[in-house]
C-alpha cells in the first residue's frame, strides 16, 4: 500500500471498527450507517478523484510540448481537493504529479517553496504558483483545438 492510500484506508478501517462495535453491542441495524459514511469520507482523500498522476520529469516534458500547467499535489490535501473540484472537467487538461509517488516530484515542490512541500503548487511556463485560485488556473489552459 502506498502512502497515498493511508488516510482513506484509515477512514474505512475506522468505519469498520465502529460498525463492528455496534454489531457486538447488539444494534446491527445501526451498524449499516458508519461504514458507508466513513468510506464516503475516504474517497475524496484518495487518489481516485484526481486524474492519473505521472512522474515529475514526464510532466515537465509534456508541459514543454503542449504548454499545459503542471499541478503538484498529494492525497489528503484539502486545498488540492478544492482545486480539483473547482476545475471540474478542465482538471483533465492539466498534468498532475502526486508528490508522494516519487521523490522527484517532492524535490521540485521543495525547491520551489524554500524547502516546504506546500501543495498544490502549479507550474505555468516554468514558474511556480502555490495554492493559486482555480479560476486563474483555468485561465492558464491553452484554448481548445
Amino acid at each position: 500500500m502506498t502512502r497515498a492510500w493511508i488516510l482513506p484506508m484509515l477512514f474505512v478501517l475506522s468505519g469498520s471498527l465502529v460498525a463492528a462495535a455496534l454489531v457486538l453491542g447488539g444494534d446491527p441495524g445501526a451498524a449499516v450507517v458508519p461504514l458507508p459514511a466513513f468510506a464516503g469520507l475516504g474517497v475524496p482523500h484518495s487518489p481516485l478523484v484526481f486524474p492519473r498522476s505521472i512522474g515529475a520529469r514526464e510532466a515537465e516534458r509534456r508541459s514543454a510540448l503542449d504548454g499545459r500547467p503542471v499541478v503538484y499535489w498529494r492525497p489528503g490535501c484539502r486545498y488540492c481537493l478544492r482545486l480539483r473540484r473547482r476545475l471540474g472537467r478542465g482538471a483533465r487538461q492539466l498534468h498532475w504529479v502526486d508528490i508522494w509517488r516519487g521523490p522527484a516530484g517532492a524535490a521540485v515542490v521543495r525547491a520551489a517553496n524554500d524547502g516546504d512541500e506546500s501543495v498544490p503548487t502549479v507550474f505555468v511556463a516554468g514558474r511556480p504558483y502555490v495554492n493559486p485560485d482555480p479560476g486563474w488556473v483555468r485561465d492558464q489552459l491553452p484554448p481548445p483545438v
